[in-house]
């Protein structure tokens, strides 16, 4: 199993996100850590070469790429390009605290000669905002993220998986393309969750929602066939109106950030969560 983390300027997260894969059960098996540090400027690299000794204390590789370029993309073909063999792959932000379980569940998931793709059941990290924790509410009850197998910020795919694509196109969403090369009964989420981060305020909340639907958009235009593999399960009345009853003021904030969203058109590039 290889775990691959971009990272750029991530030295207040990357150190946690280290140690809670380090601290990963023994069903996690052998695993090679690769840091793929893009145009950082600040401790990211040092953070992580303090972990180097830990890492090869319970038999595992960690290695840091120090990339001058920036670049998300860049960064992840980069990364799979010193990585020898077949195997797992898991593709983590640098700002996500896998609970201990995880990567043992995804190497058992994933072991199969049939292409998977899976991820873990996403927690929302506790919000520091009012609009954020409310916004998260609603959201993490959707049924695209309850049970979807999103893979926001973590996914992982099998051998067979991986040569669904080549490297990484230049795109503003790879969770979304990666996910989409897999039907939906291809895609597995396994129980362990993972913590991942929302970005905060309403302002942040909106540009990323922005940026998310412009990624959608990119791909649905230069790879329609993708589409047929979303199947994204719709807000039905019923949810709806229970949402409504239990919290109108997470929904009134939802839909603001939903709907706001649209009046301006996002840019293609790359937006970072936070």
């Amino acid at each position: 199993m290889s775990v691959i983390i971009p990272a750029h300027n991530e030295e207040l997260y990357i150190g946690a996100c280290l140690d809670a894969l380090l601290a990963q059960d023994s069903k996690a098996g052998p695993v090679n850590i690769v840091v793929a540090a893009n145009a950082c400027q600040d401790g990211t690299v040092s953070k992580v070469e303090s972990r180097v000794a830990h890492a090869r204390a319970r038999g595992w590789n960690l290695t840091c790429l120090s990339i001058p370029e920036p670049g998300k993309l860049r960064a992840l073909n980069r990364a799979e390009a010193i990585l020898a063999g077949e195997g797992v792959r898991v593709f983590l932000d640098a700002d996500v605290i896998c609970e201990p379980a995880l990567l043992g569940q995804l190497r058992n998931a994933l072991h199969n000669d049939r292409p998977l793709y899976a991820t873990g059941t996403l927690s929302v990290a506790r919000p520091q905002t009012y609009a954020t924790c409310a916004y998260a509410r609603v959201w993490t009850q959707l049924p695209f993220v309850s049970g979807g197998a999103v893979g926001a910020g973590l996914f992982a795919v099998n051998s067979a998986g991986r040569k669904r694509w080549g490297k990484f196109p230049n795109i503003i969403s790879d969770d979304t393309y990666v996910r989409l090369h897999f039907a939906p009964d291809e895609r597995i989420e396994v129980p362990a969750r993972y913590h991942w981060p929302m970005v905060e305020g309403i302002n942040n909340l909106i540009r990323v929602r922005r940026r998310q639907d412009a990624g959608v958009r990119e791909i649905s235009r230069r790879w329609p066939n993708l589409m047929a593999n979303e199947a994204k399960a719709l807000l039905g009345p019923t949810l709806l109106t229970r949402i409504a009853v239990g919290d109108p003021v997470g929904l009134g904030i939802y839909l603001w950030v939903h709907g706001a969203s649209r009046i301006r058109s996002s840019g293609r590039e790359w937006t970072r969560g936070r």
